[in-house]
């Protein structure tokens, strides 16, 4: 396993239908759909919710050896409400996903793993965030991924996954409030500035909505205006728009412009698409999008 993804895996309940998600499996589907070996920790419960994620993880190739049962807990749901063309979250606690128990199978896998990937969600419970901690302790290249769903995180949660990170993504929204916690600064390139010094964070990757997305790396600025499409629905693009950078960036031979292309290629094309994981081939990527 070259990655490996930690935090929830839920269903998401639409109005019209239910679709798998949970922003770190999101991530590991879309990591496998594009060629690299990506494995998932989470917790489900011992219901039909959860045999029907880890049928629909089995069916799409994801390695499921990391997710546990909880005997106790269901399994996690997410009752989504569509306005305009940005999603509603109610997020129902507590979950399965919120008792994630540190194993040593579990830090050996993270220890030996290149890349680990996880948001700021799993860590709203005290147990699955102690688990938390305990794997980004061993693990190597930490990917952090900032997920503010009011009023499921907290600041001193999210100050120590910042001085955790080599690599933070978050929206332009997440970044404004963050950095407003310590410096009155509306400029964005001097807030992701303050935020990479404040805790030593080499690479930023914040998306912008409709104004594309933006790449802080090695003292440096990349930007990209995205790919405009019909929007079927947001779920998850911010997902595939992580996992479509990390899938070129854990390459190592492509230059930042290549990396933020293809991550808002892939999250305009999920985008595009109905729920977080639709069916696709890494070639068709460049052929839809284009």
């Amino acid at each position: 396993m070259n990655t490996i993804c930690f935090g929830e895996i839920l269903w998401d309940i639409l109005p019209q239908e239910k679709v798998p998600g949970g922003a770190p499996m999101n991530v590991c589907y879309h990591l496998n759909q594009l060629g690299q070996a990506a494995a998932i920790i989470s917790k489900i419960g011992k219901d039909e919710n959860g045999q029907g994620l880890f049928d629909f993880l089995q069916q799409h190739k994801v390695d499921v050896s990391l997710v546990q049962t909880d005997e106790q807990h269901a399994t996690g749901t997410v009752i989504a409400t569509q306005k305009g063309n940005e999603m509603e979250y109610d997020i129902v606690q507590p979950v399965a996903w919120d008792f994630i128990d540190a194993t040593e199978q579990l830090l050996d896998k993270v220890s030996q793993a290149s890349y680990f990937v996880c948001g700021s969600l799993a860590a709203r419970s005290e147990l699955s965030r102690n688990t938390l901690y305990q794997l980004l302790h061993v693990a190597q290249t930490k990917v952090i991924d900032i997920n503010l769903r009011p009023p499921h995180f907290e600041r001193d949660t999210l100050e120590h996954l910042f001085q955790q990170a080599d690599i933070l993504k978050l929206n332009d929204h997440e970044l404004a409030m963050i950095a407003g916690w310590y410096i009155n600064e509306p400029d964005f390139e001097k807030q992701v500035i303050f935020l990479s010094d404040q805790f030593s964070i080499p690479t930023i990757i914040i998306t912008r909505g409709a104004n594309g997305a933006a790449l802080y790396y090695n003292n440096a600025f990349y930007y990209h205006n995205g790919y405009k499409v019909t929007v079927a629905d947001t779920i998850g693009s911010g997902d595939a728009f992580l996992a479509g950078f990390l899938s070129k960036h854990i390459q190592q031979n492509n230059a930042p412009e290549s990396s933020l292309d293809f991550a808002c290629k892939l999250g305009a094309f999920v985008a595009s698409q109905k729920g977080a994981c639709p069916p696709y081939n890494a070639s068709e990527v460049d052929q839809l999008i284009s």
